[in-house]
């Protein structure tokens, strides 16, 4: 009889953030925020943390339901003014990225295909700092 090598390979999944909505004895729903691999380790986190809190009146079982809601995990950019004014006054380019110039344009009010820093504020009443955009529409 031949040897066989098996491998074995764990398949890791990616943490998600995920909301845990269960309700208590007394109707009361309670909700958590945990992260999980899976769905029964989500659903095994978020009734651990209710299960600890002092304001749950325990958990019912049988046909109580537990629902979990995945949520993509909060992404935050941050872009200089004058990079973006730059990326606004192009020309040219794939005809996605003037695409994307033009509906960008359009979001400030711009209808030219062209404007300058200088331009755009007087357009719109824009103040551009590095920091802050405020678009305060003329009334």
């Amino acid at each position: 009889m031949a040897k066989i090598r098996r491998i074995c390979y764990l398949a890791l999944m990616a943490e998600k953030s995920c909301r845990v909505t269960v309700s208590d004895m007394n109707g009361t729903a309670h909700t958590v925020q945990i992260t999980a691999s899976t769905l029964y380790e989500a659903v095994a986190r978020g009734l651990a943390a209710i299960r600890g809190n002092e304001w749950v009146a325990g958990i019912a079982q049988g046909l109580n339901v537990v629902k979990v809601s995945v949520a993509s995990v909060p992404v935050e950019h941050q872009v200089k003014m004058q990079d973006f004014t730059n990326w606004l006054e192009r020309k040219g380019g794939s005809p996605r990225e003037v695409a994307d110039r033009e509906r960008v344009r359009s979001i400030l009010g711009c209808d030219r295909s062209f404007l300058s820093a200088r331009e755009l504020r007087k357009t719109q009443n824009v103040t551009l700092d590095v920091y802050n955009v405020s678009l305060s529409p003329q009334h």
